[in-house]
């Protein structure tokens, strides 16, 4: 099976490697507090210093995520969004932004759904450039992987604190455009983040792989966004960006302006981590 990585995001990476620098990754649940903020913000969320989109896909059971994460999805939920909604908002992105990679982020069950082929079809033809569904194992990607392949859409796992050597050659072989480690054993959202342990297992991951590492999980602030950039290739943030958008959801039928309040709060804490870890 090839690794021949998604040309947006592989361009990303060597672009940013050219220039010294490291990528910043912001999550955000699609259709989160509602479907008509979610596009407006991606492109904010870029001229705020983001490298690349992880959009997520809200989904009724999120598992592997903390109750941030989780309280998205139902926000994203009650409006109906759902995975064709999702595609159709990175076509609508990619109307005016045709280089930022954009990852589709979330759970096998909406895919399944929909049908491989479909999916792949018009996810290529919207412009997504990467897939990661937290519940898929490479063991069980045998049918989707190659498919995402052929289209050149990256489909990006999870290495973990726990992942072995053995299991990370299996990864590493399924996956391209980058491995995502979980910096920590918990759901997303957890705190406690050790930047040597981080070090660390990176370095191990860099001994079985050349792709780029991005590392998520407990970065919440320009302070933790720096030493992390200083030991990975990416730095990945989202209950901290998805915090501000509930926070903003409670009072929303107070303030008519909320979605530009949202916008400016996310933009202030992705431009703070941005130039601290261009710093």
């Amino acid at each position: 099976m090839s690794n021949v990585s998604n040309k947006r995001l592989a361009a990303c990476f060597a672009n940013l490697k050219a220039n010294n620098k490291k990528a910043l990754i912001p999550y955000i649940t699609a259709g989160d507090f509602e479907p008509s903020i979610t596009v407006p913000l991606m492109h904010h969320m870029v001229n705020s210093g983001a490298d690349i989109i992880e959009l997520g896909v809200p989904f009724s059971d999120p598992m592997a995520d903390g109750p941030t994460i989780q309280l998205a999805c139902e926000r994203a939920l009650e409006h109906h969004t759902g995975l064709r909604d999702v595609i159709a908002m990175v076509d609508e992105f990619r109307q005016t932004d045709k280089t930022t990679p954009i990852v589709l982020m979330g759970y096998l069950n909406p895919v399944e759904t929909m049908g491989y082929n479909e999916f792949v079809e018009s996810a290529s033809n919207a412009g997504v450039d990467g897939l990661l569904t937290v519940d898929m194992p490479p063991e069980e990607g045998d049918e989707l992987i190659p498919i995402l392949k052929s289209h050149q859409i990256d489909p990006i796992f999870l290495l973990s604190p726990t992942t072995t050597p053995d299991r990370m050659d299996k990864i590493v072989a399924a996956g391209s455009g980058y491995l995502y480690y979980v910096s920590l054993k918990g759901v997303t959202g957890s705190s406690a983040l050790n930047v040597e342990e981080v070090a660390q297992k990176v370095a191990l991951i860099k001994q079985h792989s050349e792709m780029p590492v991005g590392v998520g999980f407990g970065i919440k602030d320009a302070a933790s966004a720096s030493s992390v950039a200083a030991v990975s290739d990416g730095v990945i943030v989202g209950s901290a960006i998805v915090k501000i958008i509930e926070n903003n959801a409670k009072i929303a039928h107070n303030k008519p302006d909320v979605a530009e309040t949202i916008q400016q709060e996310i933009g202030a804490l992705l431009a703070s981590m941005r130039k601290a870890m261009d710093g």
